[in-house]
């Protein structure tokens, strides 16, 4: 378990920060930018948990975990000496998603058109975050091009953004209060 017992350090006055295995790396790094991401999409969805009915909530509270989890993931060098028994996204934790992606889909309206982002406010915040959640997602993919990355961890993003574009449409009377594009409604 993590003690945060000083909230400051001082360790990062001259943009220098540190990763889990203790080395020091630019605040502007591509690893830290990946995890500042993945930060922004929790944060994101604690503001989509406060508008959540129970069902959505206590997806997302399991989610905030996996944040967590996937921020102290991408932290780790994958070519650090104490990389042995790191915290990673597992297999497991793809496939919950994908088992509740396919659960929730199978009772929504079927599509027509693009969603837009609203109709409640859950799903507004939902859509919110799964823009967030794809951004973490390009920022992880340049940084597996520079550096080795838990591919788990790419895919655990990938249908992170599909989970919550459906929970999204769940919320919104399950697909019924989606407001659809009308291509070209405005000229």
């Amino acid at each position: 378990m993590v003690k945060l017992t000083r909230i400051y350090t001082r360790g990062g006055d001259k943009g220098k920060t540190s990763l889990i295995d203790g080395g020091r790396v630019a605040k502007d790094d591509r690893r830290i930018e990946a995890g500042g991401a993945v930060d922004e999409l929790n944060a994101a969805i604690g503001v989509a948990r406060l508008h959540a009915p129970p069902d959505a909530e206590a997806m997302l509270a399991r989610i905030q975990h996996d944040l967590f989890d996937l921020g102290a993931d991408l932290s780790m060098p994958g070519d650090s000496k104490r990389k042995a028994g790191a915290l990673r996204i597992v297999p497991t934790q793809v496939k919950r998603l994908e088992q509740e992606i396919d659960a929730m889909n199978g009772g929504l309206k079927p599509l027509d058109s693009f969603v837009l982002p609203g109709g409640t406010a859950c799903a507004a915040y939902l859509h919110l975050a799964r823009t967030v959640a794809r951004r973490a997602e390009r920022i992880a993919v340049t940084l597996s091009g520079e550096t080795a990355v838990n591919p788990e961890a790419l895919k655990y993003l990938n249908r992170l953004s599909d989970h919550l574009f459906v929970l999204a449409r769940h919320v919104n009377d399950k697909g019924a209060a989606d407001i659809l594009w009308r291509p070209g409604a405005n000229r």
